[in-house]
């Protein structure tokens, strides 16, 4: 029986499609066009998806996670994993804002606390490992700068899938245990990520493997939507005026604009022309140099050399793109410094109470910065894409936090810490 009541249908997704020439495949695990190499992409037939009655009142009736979206993401059938996923807080953010000079309506969409393992990357992973499940894969994988790493690790077991995990050596602890405790073969790799990635490819074509973010990445890409989703309900069915992301490999600023561009097809919004703008460290900064030099093609990092390791892809896979989305909807592309990223760590944490990890001190950092440039509007409707949590990247502000304060069990000790109570304060008779 359906968990939603009813199936999404396979007639709804034609295939895929390269980006660059436009040739058809049928659904397979295939990542790229072997005519030129371009990337492949998920097609949908969106005169189906508007025949099958989907609609505002749908949507809105249906359980709060990505689900409720499924005509607009590829599976034939029920998710095998990730039923949970999704429905994420959209924060409104006043006090951010007032520290960083917004003037109008500012919001956090606040990834740090999705299910299960806290990040956004559960979303692309539900979709991945269920579409492997189609497919008929047995044994999983991916490469991963660690956020990926445990929402693959994690949603293999809950679907009783094989995972072999690819890291960077050196990662984070709290994400090497954070893929580590799920049972899955991890393997750190003596190189960067594009070292690990590399490896990927190779394994997952000799193997036969489904690798999520390799011969599966079409259909995983595909669920970084489902954020967008989310943002344009949650603003009262309506595109936001700016949306900040993070940008690793790039796909989900693309992602994020491909969310509203179909919300706007159906009919279900109005409007769908958000500026959108990338965000990266200064460490590795691909899409960003190749935003700020106007150049036709993304020069690869060689060395990444950042603290903010989630987003250390120095030759990102869909770079060239996500570089010209952001100049054709007259948005930017900006970096930060490590000191930047630990602030807006430290800003987001004490202004909202959200405790992200250092991609999402990039965010923040680099909507500062835009606001200080003028080249965010400070009175438009902006959206933060917060992809993962704090507790995962510790090592970053552990330095920068107090330490606690030692005394003896004993109010004069607390007194002579804080003073003494104001004289209103004191109670009657004491």
């Amino acid at each position: 029986m359906s968990i939603h009541g009813e199936t999404q249908g396979a007639g709804r997704v034609r295939g895929l499609k390269c980006r660059l020439c436009g040739r058809r495949y049928p659904k397979q695990a295939l990542n790229f066009c072997t005519e030129d190499f371009g990337p492949l992409e998920v097609e949908y037939d969106y005169v189906a998806v508007a025949r099958s009655g989907l609609s505002r009142q749908a949507i809105e009736s249906r359980p709060r996670t990505m689900w409720r979206y499924r005509e607009l993401l590829p599976l034939d059938g029920e998710p095998a994993v990730g039923v949970q996923v999704g429905g994420t807080p959209l924060v409104r953010a006043d006090r951010l804002a007032r520290a960083l000079g917004h003037r109008g309506p500012l919001y956090v969409k606040n990834d740090a606390v999705n299910h299960p393992t806290l990040s956004f990357k559960d979303r692309v992973v539900a979709v991945a490992l269920s579409k492997a499940v189609e497919l008929g894969f047995r044994t999983v994988g991916c490469a991963s700068t660690g956020n990926l790493a445990g929402s693959v690790a994690a949603n293999a077991a809950a679907a009783g899938l094989e995972a072999y995990i690819l890291i960077p050596d050196g990662l984070e602890q709290g994400k090497v245990i954070g893929c580590s405790v799920y049972g899955a073969r991890v393997v750190a790799i003596a190189g960067n990520y594009d070292h690990v990635n590399r490896l990927c490819s190779q394994i997952a074509f000799r193997y036969g493997w489904g690798f999520v973010n390799v011969n599966l990445r079409p259909f995983y890409a595909e669920g970084s939507k489902s954020m967008g989703f989310e943002i344009a309900e949650d603003l009262g069915w309506r595109a936001p005026d700016q949306v900040v992301a993070p940008m690793a490999g790039g796909s989900l600023v693309g992602k994020l604009h491909k969310a509203f561009v179909e919300l706007k097809q159906l009919g279900l919004i109005e409007s769908a022309a958000p500026r959108m703008f990338g965000a990266q460290a200064s460490g590795c900064n691909p899409i960003t140099q190749a935003v700020k030099t106007d150049a036709a093609k993304v020069r690869p990092v060689r060395q990444p050399a950042t603290i903010a390791k989630s987003l250390a892809i120095g030759d990102p896979a869909d770079g060239f793109f996500a570089s010209r989305l952001l100049r054709e909807t007259g948005g930017w592309g900006e970096d930060v410094d490590d000191d930047a990223i630990v602030e807006g760590m430290m800003l987001l944490a004490e202004t909202e109470g959200i405790f992200t990890e250092t991609a999402g001190g990039v965010t923040v950092a680099v909507a500062r910065k835009l606001i200080e440039q003028g080249r965010l509007d400070a009175d438009g409707t902006t959206v933060l894409c917060i992809t993962g949590n704090g507790l995962k990247t510790q090592e970053a502000v552990a330095d920068r936090v107090a330490r606690p304060v030692v005394i003896r069990p004993t109010i004069e000790e607390f007194e002579a810490l804080v003073g003494s109570p104001a004289a209103d304060l004191v109670p009657a008779g004491a």
